[in-house]
């Protein structure tokens, strides 16, 4: 049996560790996990309610189109519902765009290091992969659009970008559009849009109207707590809706998910409340940066990569051992890094405190 060439030497997603295997491996009783930009602040009670009134509808199938959701989605958007598609998770949105688009003989154009999925499902459509670095952390988008063809279907654009927590400026995104042929597809993908505070982050959705190649791609995963219930959705015009409509698995959402967002959107409070916290979370390792001269982002993310200046792998094995899970930056482009999900105030000291006795004792052994 035979699978497709560019599959025999792809490598699946890898995870973080899941906390019961480290509690046992480690025999630790307690796991900080600031790996993978979660909301440590869980999801709003609304969304909870929402699951617990509809349990006993477990035995039924999703509604395929998810119309309760879309309606009240749009709504809030302030967009037709035909402008919408629904995924699990926002990954599986990628997933479909390159399932749609690519394919041999065609190009994308990725931001490196990004999110890898762009990259990942490009592979195996079997298209070329046109990688253009990051410049300081933000995206070459003069390169990028040098990086174009008359064979490239896609340019993703990650604002806030994952790892680095850097975005796009109103101005840059917009004289990057316009440089973009119409026929090439340009995916900004916003998973971290609800906790930007910067004062000239775009408002993508006004845009659509003038750049019709334009797709929107933001998450119920991170700012509204929901990972674990998968819900993505992608905004674009309602022509490009219907063409990849196609690539979308029936039923790819859960039926639980559906009311579960739809409550959250209910809860835009519990959203203004987080954001906060994550500012002041942001605050928190901002200050411990500055007082041992390290290196990092300024994010607009509810994560910061801190660069320590030595492999990324020893500290994240530092802190497990520890009982504190974070990202190493090996896996993202940033070997001398770590990835680290801004937690509650009592979280960011725990781990601030574990990092500030590690350099003490790096500097004693020097």
């Amino acid at each position: 049996m035979k699978v497709k060439e560019q599959l025999l030497d792809l490598n699946p997603y890898q995870p973080g560790k899941p906390i019961e295997a480290v509690k046992k491996e480690y025999g630790l009783s307690k796991i900080t996990k600031l790996a993978s930009n979660e909301n440590p602040f869980g999801c709003s009670p609304l969304a909870k309610s929402a699951i617990k009134e509809n349990l006993d509808s477990l035995a039924l199938y999703p509604d395929g189109y998810a119309a309760g959701l879309r309606e009240r989605l749009a709504a809030h958007l302030n967009v037709d519902g035909t402008q919408i598609i629904l995924g699990n998770g926002s990954d599986n949105i990628i997933q479909m765009i390159s399932r749609a688009l690519l394919a041999p003989g065609k190009n994308t154009v990725v931001p490196t290091p990004s999110f890898s999925q762009y990259k990942h499902n490009a592979i195996i459509e079997g298209a070329e992969i046109r990688e253009v670095e990051l410049v300081d952390g933000q995206h070459n988008l003069d390169q990028m659009v040098d990086a174009i063809d008359e064979n490239t279907q896609v340019v993703w654009v990650c604002s806030p970008n994952n790892p680095t927590g850097t975005y796009v400026a109103e101005e840059n995104l917009l004289s990057f559009l316009d440089r973009v042929p119409q026929e090439v597809l340009v995916v900004l993908d916003e998973a971290y849009y609800e906790y930007v505070d910067a004062s000239d982050y775009p408002e993508s959705i006004p845009l659509l109207e003038k750049y019709p190649n334009l797709m929107i791609l933001r998450t119920f995963s991170k700012a509204y707590g929901l990972a674990a219930l998968r819900v993505g959705y992608g905004i674009s015009n309602a022509a490009l809706i219907q063409k990849l409509e196609p690539a979308r698995e029936p039923f790819n959402t859960n039926r639980l998910s559906h009311f579960a967002a739809v409550a959250a959107l209910d809860d835009q409070q519990f959203i203004q409340n987080c954001v906060e916290k994550n500012k002041q979370g942001l605050k928190q390792f901002y200050s411990f940066c500055e007082a041992h001269n390290l290196s990092y982002y300024e994010s607009q993310g509810n994560f910061i990569l801190i660069d320590f200046k030595q492999q990324g792998d020893t500290i994240f094995q530092y802190l497990l051992e520890r009982g504190i899970i974070v990202r190493s930056g090996n896996a993202l482009g940033f070997p001398t890094s770590v990835r680290i999900t801004v937690g509650s105030e009592k979280q960011n000291k725990e781990i601030i405190e574990v990092l500030t006795e590690m350099l003490q004792t790096n500097k004693a052994n020097v």
